[in-house]
This record gives C-alpha cells, sequence and structure tokens, in this order.
C-alpha cells in the first residue's frame, strides 16, 4: 500500500493537472465495509473530521460507491439533490465529483473513491469525466 505521503503527493499533482483546488482519497476498508479516509488536499479539519469513514450511500464518496459511478455536482454550496452531506459545504470550492476506482481483473472491487472540487459552479462534460476518471484510475496501489 502507498505511504500516506506518497498519496497526498499523487492527489495534488493530480489536482494540479486538471485545474482542481480540493481534493480526497478514501480507500476501501473491506473489514469494516467502509471507506477509509487515506489523503487530502485543502480540505477544512472539521470536514477531514466528517469523512475520516464513509458507509456505502452516504455524501458523494458514498454514493459513487453504492453506485458505481461518478457522483457530481455544479455547486457544493446550493446543490439539493440530497447527494452532498452539509458538512461537505465547508469546502471552500463548488463543482465536485467522486469517482470511484476498482480493481482490475475479474473481482473488480472497489478499491478506493477519488473526489476532486473546484472554485467554479459548473457541470462536468463527458470527456472532463473520462479524464478524471482515468486519472483516478491510475491511483498508487
Amino acid at each position: 500500500m502507498t505511504p500516506p505521503d506518497a498519496l497526498a503527493a499523487w492527489l495534488s499533482g493530480a489536482l494540479t493537472r486538471h485545474g482542481a483546488f480540493a481534493g480526497t482519497v478514501h480507500r476501501y476498508d473491506a473489514a469494516h465495509d467502509l471507506l477509509r479516509l487515506a489523503a487530502a488536499v485543502n480540505v477544512p479539519e472539521p470536514v477531514l473530521r466528517a469523512v475520516a469513514t464513509i458507509p456505502r450511500g452516504k455524501g458523494m464518496a458514498g454514493l459513487a460507491w453504492e453506485r458505481r459511478a461518478p457522483v457530481q455536482t455544479c455547486n457544493l454550496q446550493t446543490d439539493e439533490t440530497g447527494d452532498v452531506r452539509p458538512g461537505a459545504r465547508a469546502v471552500d470550492a463548488q463543482a465536485a465529483v467522486a469517482l470511484p476506482v476498482f480493481d482490475r481483473g475479474p473481482s473488480a472491487g472497489l478499491r478506493a473513491v477519488v473526489g476532486f472540487a473546484f472554485r467554479g459552479e459548473r457541470p462536468f462534460t463527458d470527456a472532463e469525466l473520462a479524464r478524471l476518471t482515468a486519472e483516478a484510475d491510475g491511483l498508487p496501489s
């Protein structure tokens, strides 16, 4: 498993490459069947505490896990879908996406969920989601 500092460095580079302001990596903890925060960049301490562990189906990361697909919002601050948990609004960003990352091969189990948050409000195009998904798929083991 990648050491926390190396994972944070990967995340910081991914954010820079895509113009994102903040982000997280949650690794799947099979022993407890939940997501566990493994790295974060520009995420306030209260949010870090709130997202330290995430069950399936809760918040954007938990929904990305449950749906096995990206979960996005045009604006964290005003989202009314119910996908965004109230604590996420403490991140100084608007557009955000949570991307599930799967093992390769026949098992294809969840490995992690990578989150990107951007300063501006906007929808994500299919091409942008494909680029972000490819980046997330490059998450070190």
